[in-house]
This record gives C-alpha cells, sequence and structure tokens, in this order.
C-alpha cells in the first residue's frame, strides 16, 4: 500500500472516532451539567401555568426556614426550604425534585402536603437551585445527600417523627434509590412519581427517541466521562437495584400516556421490590402530569396508601 493510501486509511476512522468524543463530550455536558435557571416546561403544560404559580405564590407566603447541609464545605453545601405544619405534627414529607428543577417546582405538591397535615421539606438537590454541585447526579449522589435531610427532620421533629420520601420524575428515581439504603425507623413510606429505572436506559431511550442515536458508542463513553468527572459509572445509578433491597411500602403513580420515563420503567420497577406495594398508572396523564390532569383524586390516591401505613 502506498504511504498516501495508507494515511487516508488511517485518517477516517480517526476522525470518526475524534467525532464520536466529541459528540459524547458535548452530549454529557448537556445533560449533566448544571444549569442555573429552571427551563420552561414542555408547551402541553403550558395551560397549568397559572394554577402552577399560585401554588409558586402560596409557598412564599408560608413561615419557610431555610435548612442547610455541609456547611463548612462550599463544594457539598446543600439547601432546603422547610414549611412546618399548620398544627404541631409528627408527620413529615421530604419532597425530591425532578430535573434541572429546583424546591419550588414542587410546590403544588407541598400545598397537598401541608393540607394533609405535614411538616414540608423541600431539598434543592446537588447540581441545582441553591445548592452546590457542578454535575446533575439523576439521583446517585443525592440519595445519600436525603439521608443528611431525613436526619435533620428527626433532630427537628423529635424521634416519634413519621417521615415519607415522596418524588416526583428525577426525584421519583431519588427515592427509589434511597429505598436501598439503611434508612432509621422514621421513614415510614415511599411515593415515587414517574422515577425512571436507571440513568443508562433512561439515557438510551431518550437518545434513540429524540436524536435518533444509538446506545453504543454514545452511553459508554459518556459513562466513562462521568466515571472521572463524578465517580462513577452510569451502570451504577439504577432504582431498580435498589428498590431490590427495600423493605419499606412503596407507592408507584406513572402517567399512562408518558413517553419521557415510558411506562415498561414503571412495571420494571414495580416488580424489582417484594415490600408492600401499590401502582397506579393515571389514565390521559404524560409525564409528571398525573397531579395537573386530577389534584383531588391524586390527594385521595396519595392518603389512602399513607393512611395505611402512618400512626396518625
Amino acid at each position: 500500500m502506498k504511504k498516501r493510501s495508507w494515511v487516508a486509511a488511517l485518517a477516517t476512522p480517526l476522525t470518526l472516532f475524534t467525532a464520536t468524543l466529541l459528540a459524547s463530550e458535548k452530549l454529557y455536558n448537556f445533560a449533566f451539567k448544571r444549569v442555573d435557571y429552571v427551563p420552561e416546561t414542555s408547551a402541553d403544560k403550558q395551560k397549568y401555568a397559572d394554577a402552577y404559580w399560585a401554588y409558586v405564590n402560596w409557598l412564599y407566603r408560608q413561615p419557610i426556614q431555610k435548612w442547610q447541609l455541609n456547611l463548612g464545605d462550599a463544594e457539598n453545601r446543600l439547601v432546603a426550604q422547610y414549611v412546618p405544619a399548620k398544627a404541631n405534627s409528627r408527620k413529615t414529607v421530604i419532597i425530591s425534585h425532578g430535573y434541572k428543577g429546583d424546591g419550588e417546582t414542587m410546590a403544588n405538591y407541598a400545598y397537598m402536603f401541608h393540607n394533609m397535615g405535614y411538616n414540608v421539606l423541600l431539598p434543592d438537590d446537588r447540581g441545582h437551585g441553591k445548592s452546590a454541585g457542578k454535575y446533575i447526579s439523576f439521583g446517585w449522589q443525592d440519595r445519600r445527600d436525603y439521608l443528611g435531610w431525613v436526619d435533620q427532620v428527626i433532630k427537628t421533629v423529635g424521634k416519634s417523627a413519621e417521615i415519607v420520601l415522596f418524588g416526583v420524575s428525577m426525584g421519583g428515581a431519588t427515592v427509589e434509590m434511597m429505598s436501598g439504603e439503611e434508612l432509621p425507623p422514621q421513614v415510614k413510606a415511599i411515593i415515587a412519581d414517574c422515577g425512571y429505572t436507571s440513568i443508562e436506559e433512561e439515557l438510551a431511550y431518550l437518545l434513540k427517541r429524540q436524536f435518533h442515536l444509538p446506545k453504543y458508542p454514545f452511553v459508554p463513553i459518556v459513562s466513562f466521562i462521568n466515571r472521572h468527572r463524578m465517580g462513577y459509572f452510569l451502570s451504577d445509578v439504577s432504582s431498580v437495584e435498589q428498590l431490590r433491597h427495600n423493605k419499606l411500602p412503596i407507592f408507584f403513580i406513572h402517567g399512562e400516556k408518558d413517553v419521557y420515563v415510558p411506562s415498561w420503567m414503571l412495571k420494571k420497577n414495580y416488580r424489582a421490590t417484594t415490600a408492600p406495594k401499590m401502582m397506579w398508572q393515571v389514565p390521559n396523564a404524560t409525564h409528571a402530569e398525573s397531579f395537573w390532569i386530577g389534584p383531588a383524586a391524586y390527594e385521595k390516591h396519595v392518603s389512602a396508601f399513607l393512611n395505611r401505613y402512618l400512626d396518625d
């Protein structure tokens, strides 16, 4: 083979490899790097905007307390908003928000639980809102951060506290991942709304659906980048594996028409745990729409589940 032909033959795969690496780096930054604003909701949810802002306005009329974790560590400092119940209560819900959201974006759920007599804690996850962090961990680091919030609730409310873990979308996956940790007896139940099975499966699914790209080689390269930046591979970030260790009662909620986190993920998560469990697929609801499509029905289902497992 002539030298020029050999160089040309080598250049083509090298160029392709370089382009794939650059595309994977861009994908990683797009998906995992923090943004210091809350993106607009999808067009199909704009119809709920007035109701959403009414809930936010309600939240900021409450006697909010600012809570923090890791105060002496600027790179790991975490912030949350705590809304005490109207009357003294042992019941507290810790609400985990969705991807690129923050505690404020969960004001509607805070209102619901507040009306049910709960203290409400609204953390900003690592890489979100007022909390520190360069990257989004999709629930994996957050599951341990939330153990700190659980401890702080117990210190504030007392050892007789009854704690519910509640989350939507990425927050749903976060509380599912928490289920596999060693939790104190004060944590009584978990409610996970439209949580994914694993970030690896979710990323591969969205790559195909939104960008028409295959899982290979992009997901493994992104996983390698995350291992370098965050210290773990994407395959580690699994709701399913954590749910296999779950011992707490858990209520799975999912929109029947969810195409962002597809319903097969709900079924896979549901099958993963042998603990007491319930599942509610909400007719006609898209991703994270189950509350908005019928707030009264949503509260009724949540109350019915929690009344089985909380003393009050």
